[in-house]
C-alpha cells in the first residue's frame, strides 16, 4: 500500500495550488505532519478571489466573493449528540473579500442571520465535523459608496483558467437579462447580444459555462463570446434553473400563478379604487408556486427529455445558486423533491427560524404535492434551528472560521 505521507512536496505544492478556499488548504494541512509542513498556511486576511473589475457600464470598481454551501455532519465519534437532533445542517458561508473575516448567511439566500443561539460556538471549528461542501455562488460587491451589493447581476460563474486565479473568466446575467462575460486578461465586460430571449439562470458545467434563457433554450457560451445551441427551448413554466445533480446537468421549470394577498377581496379594492388597483398590482398579488418539472439533457437530438423520478437526490433552488444531496447525504428520509424559495408562504404566515430572511417550499415529484417546507420537519431542521450538537462540539486548536455575530 502506497504511504501517501511520502509524496514529494513539490507534487503537495502543486495540489495545494488548486484547492479553492482556506477551508481546503487547512483540512489539506491537517491530513498529517508533512502535509502541513509542505503548504503554507493561508493568509487569512487575503481572499484567493478577491480581484477588481470595472462596473458595467459605468467605471466604479467592485469585488469578488465566493460563498460555499456546506453540509456539517455530526461527528461520528461524538457521544453528546442528541438523539432528537437532526444529524446534518445545511450552511452557507461568506469570506468578506477586504478583511477576510466570515459570515454565516441562509444557504437558500442571500442574507445573514440576525441572531445565532447564545451557545453557539464561537469560533466554528469545521474540522470537528464531517464536511461536504455542495455548492458554491460568487457575489459582485461595489467599492465605492454605492455598496448596494449585486445591482446590476443577478447571477455570478466564474471560471479559473490556470493555476494563476488571477486569470479567469466571469459569466454572469445582467439585469436586462442579457449575458455579461468579463475576462481577466483585457480587464473589461462585454455583452452577448445574439440571443432573443433574456436568461434565467447560469451554471459552470464541466469547465464550461451554460446559460438557459426563459424559454428553455440551452447554449454553451464560449471563451470568444460565441453562444453554441445544445438544446431547444421548452415552453411551458415560467422560469428555469440549471442544476449539476451528481454530475448530470438537469433543467427545472418551475411553474408560477398569480394570487391576491389573503384578506384582499375582489369586492375589498371597490370600484372607486380600481385605478390605484392596477397601478399598485405588485403589492396586492403574490406570485405562487404551483409545480415543477425536471428535464434531462439529450445531447444528441438537442432537446431535454423529461424525467419523473430523481432517484434519492433533493435538488436545491436558491437566490445565488442551485445544488443537490442525497438522502444519505442529508439523513433524512424524503429524496425525490425540490426544495426552493418562495415568498408566497411568508404572506401565509407560514414561518418560523428555518426560513429566516426567506420563505422556503418544498415540491414531491413524484406525488406533485407542494407546500412550505416547515409542514416537513426533518428537512427543515436542515436548515434552522443549529443542532444540538453544533454547540456540544469542544473546541479545537485549529481555528478556521472566525463568525461575526
Amino acid at each position: 500500500m502506497a504511504d501517501w505521507t511520502q509524496l514529494p512536496k513539490e507534487l503537495l505544492e502543486l495540489i495545494s495550488k488548486r484547492l479553492g478556499t482556506h477551508y481546503d488548504v487547512i483540512r489539506f494541512r491537517s491530513v498529517c505532519s508533512t502535509w502541513r509542513s509542505a503548504v503554507t498556511a493561508p493568509n487569512r486576511c487575503r481572499n484567493r478571489f478577491a480581484p477588481r473589475f470595472p462596473l458595467l457600464p459605468i467605471s466604479s470598481q467592485f469585488s469578488l466573493s465566493k460563498r460555499s454551501v456546506f453540509l456539517l455532519g455530526s461527528p461520528t465519534t461524538s457521544t453528546q449528540t442528541n438523539a432528537s437532533s437532526p444529524s446534518s445542517w445545511v450552511i452557507k458561508i461568506e469570506e468578506d473579500p477586504m478583511n477576510g473575516r466570515v459570515q454565516l448567511l441562509n444557504p437558500l439566500s442571500r442574507s445573514r442571520f440576525d441572531s445565532l443561539p447564545d451557545n453557539f460556538p464561537k469560533p466554528l471549528n469545521l474540522l470537528d465535523f464531517r464536511v461536504l461542501e455542495l455548492g458554491e455562488e460568487y457575489v459582485l460587491h461595489y467599492l465605492t459608496h454605492h455598496s448596494v451589493g449585486n445591482l446590476y447581476m443577478e447571477k455570478v460563474v466564474l471560471s479559473c483558467l490556470d493555476d494563476d486565479v488571477n486569470d479567469f473568466i466571469i459569466l454572469t446575467i445582467h439585469v436586462s437579462g442579457k449575458l455579461a462575460m468579463f475576462k481577466s486578461s483585457v480587464k473589461k465586460w462585454a455583452i452577448i447580444q445574439n440571443m432573443p430571449s433574456p436568461f434565467d439562470d447560469v451554471i459552470l458545467y464541466k469547465g464550461n459555462f451554460y446559460a438557459v434563457d426563459n424559454t428553455g433554450r440551452t447554449v454553451v457560451v464560449g471563451l470568444d463570446f460565441e453562444t453554441n445551441l445544445i438544446s431547444m427551448p421548452v415552453f411551458g413554466g415560467d422560469k428555469k434553473f440549471l442544476v449539476d445533480s451528481k454530475g448530470e446537468l438537469l433543467l427545472v421549470d418551475m411553474y408560477l400563478s398569480i394570487e391576491s394577498e389573503p384578506g384582499l377581496s375582489s369586492s375589498s379594492a371597490g370600484f372607486l379604487f380600481v385605478e390605484e388597483y392596477f397601478e399598485n398590482l405588485a403589492l396586492y398579488m403574490n406570485e405562487r408556486t404551483v409545480k415543477f418539472k425536471v428535464f434531462k439533457l439529450d445531447d444528441v437530438d438537442k432537446q431535454w427529455v423529461e424525467a419523473k423520478d430523481l432517484d434519492d437526490r433533493v435538488l436545491f433552488l436558491g437566490d445565488g445558486c442551485t445544488f443537490s444531496a442525497s438522502i444519505e447525504d442529508l439523513s433524512v428520509c424524503r429524496g425525490n423533491c425540490i426544495i426552493y424559495v418562495d415568498n408566497f408562504f411568508h404572506s401565509l404566515g407560514e414561518e418560523d427560524g428555518a426560513s429566516e430572511h426567506c420563505d422556503v417550499g418544498v415540491f414531491d415529484l413524484e406525488s406533485g404535492s407542494i407546500g412550505p417546507l416547515t409542514k416537513v420537519p426533518q428537512s427543515s431542521e436542515l436548515f434552522w434551528p443549529p443542532p444540538h450538537w453544533i454547540s456540544s462540539t469542544a473546541a479545537s486548536d485549529v481555528s478556521i472560521f472566525v463568525l461575526q455575530c
